[in-house]
């Protein structure tokens, strides 16, 4: 049993509090093939990155607004499969209301609709791609989701379950918990995490610290 003090937790959000792991895979797996792309390796680089940056990427040529709506609208209509991870309500119902949020590279809108779906709370602090300028891995979504709860980013806890996501965490000087439902364990340490777990069942809360039973 590890015990962690902190102030604050941010979450990202798919892969670490909702699965939408098959949805995710349907859009972009239809997205690559309409565009002659390999869809697996289009599949693993979307994860836990802002959509928009991952198709000037892929398709540097095209009109990238005009795609990035288009992937947007099929992820707003495919919630079908978009449940709570385990452990995921049990760990924030454990946390003080103000001292949680989610910093997550969905658009707003999207955000809120896998949250629904899902049946879990929205915060009213929540950070997304819309509130950022520079998406994960900059340190920038993680810095503005610790200044939300009115913290410093090394005050907090960062829950994450990709690279991109661990290394926004770490640049922006926060603790990391990563937990192993998205990424290989080696590719979790190798991006900085500081503790790694199978899920958020693995995480405890309560006066003011996390504990895990780090594997």
């Amino acid at each position: 049993m590890v015990r962690i003090g902190c102030r604050g937790v941010l979450f990202d959000l798919d892969g670490v509090l909702i699965d939408s792991t098959p949805a995710v895979t349907r859009v972009w797996t239809q997205w690559a093939v309409r565009h002659g792309l390999d869809p697996e390796a289009v599949v693993k680089r979307a994860h836990g990155r802002p959509s928009i940056e991952s198709i000037r990427e892929l398709l540097p040529q095209a009109d990238a607004e005009q795609e990035n709506q288009r992937v947007e609208r099929a992820e707003i209509e495919d919630i079908e499969g978009v449940v709570p991870l385990p452990g995921a309500q049990e760990l924030l119902r454990a946390l003080r209301p103000d001292g949680w949020t989610i910093v997550t590279s969905c658009t707003r809108r999207l955000a809120e609709v896998r949250l629904r779906a899902a049946g879990v709370k929205i915060p009213g602090t929540m950070v997304t791609s819309s509130d950022v300028e520079n998406g994960k891995p900059h340190p920038e979504p993680y810095l503005k989701g610790a200044a939300a709860l009115g913290l410093d980013a090394a005050d907090c806890v960062i829950v994450e379950d990709v690279p991109t996501g661990i290394r926004s965490g770490k640049a922006a000087g926060a603790k990391v918990i990563a937990v192993r439902t998205t990424a290989t364990e080696e590719e979790l340490r190798e991006a900085g995490a500081d503790w790694i777990v199978g899920s958020c069942r693995d995480i405890g809360a309560g006066n003011g610290e996390l504990w895990i039973s780090e594997l």
